[in-house]
């Protein structure tokens, strides 16, 4: 098992990242709220992780707080939730906010978290009311550095998430200002598709 990694930021491309640990470059899949507080290419980071091995397939996440990747872990013992909507449910909220949404049982914000139908959200709310309270994030790190096409990068990033092209097209032209990073782009959108 691996449980954490400290190296170097060598990749970033959401949702996956690449991080240098001793020569070895660890791909990762992390959340949007990981991806937005890593730091600029070249800095350190220093990544909770889970490894998963399904059938004939590895696959190693990784998240800048222990909050999100517990959350994580919670989410996929909810019946229908497998790690791909469990990293939506985070790129779409912060624990705090979706430990809110659960507490309230707002099921129309739930549902407009990709891969999030109503059934699935009256499960989390059923299965997560009592285990979302203990969750905590740590402050957040230092933003990234912009990269030289950020429209393109957080559409491809949304559509990552499972957010239809027609959808990405109009959440990225709302949201995108000039000077504005791919992470400031992919926030404003995730809140925007929350509303």
């Amino acid at each position: 098992m691996i449980g954490r990694l400290r190296g170097t930021l060598v990749a970033r491309q959401p949702p996956w990242i690449v991080v240098d640990v001793g020569g070895v470059g660890y791909e990762l899949e992390a959340p949007m709220s990981t991806i937005f507080d890593l730091p600029a290419l070249g800095g350190e980071v220093n990544l909770c992780t889970h490894y998963a091995s399904k059938d004939d397939t590895v696959v190693l996440y990784g998240f800048l707080r222990e909050a999100e990747r517990s959350l994580f872990r919670a989410l996929q013992k909810v019946s229908g939730i497998g790690a791909k909507t469990s990293l939506a449910v985070l790129s779409g909220a912060s624990v705090e906010e979706f430990g809110r949404l659960v507490q309230t049982g707002d099921i129309a914000a739930l549902t407009r978290i990709p891969g999030i139908g109503k059934k699935t959200a009256e499960r989390m709310v059923v299965e997560l009311r009592d285990r979302v309270d203990g969750f905590a994030a740590a402050p957040a790190g230092q933003a990234a550095a912009i990269p030289a096409d950020p429209a393109a990068e957080a559409a491809i990033a949304l559509q990552a998430l499972g957010y239809k092209p027609a959808e990405v097209t109009r959440l990225v032209r709302e949201a995108a200002a000039p000077g504005a990073s791919a992470e400031d782009i992919i926030r404003k959108a995730l809140k925007a598709a929350l509303r």
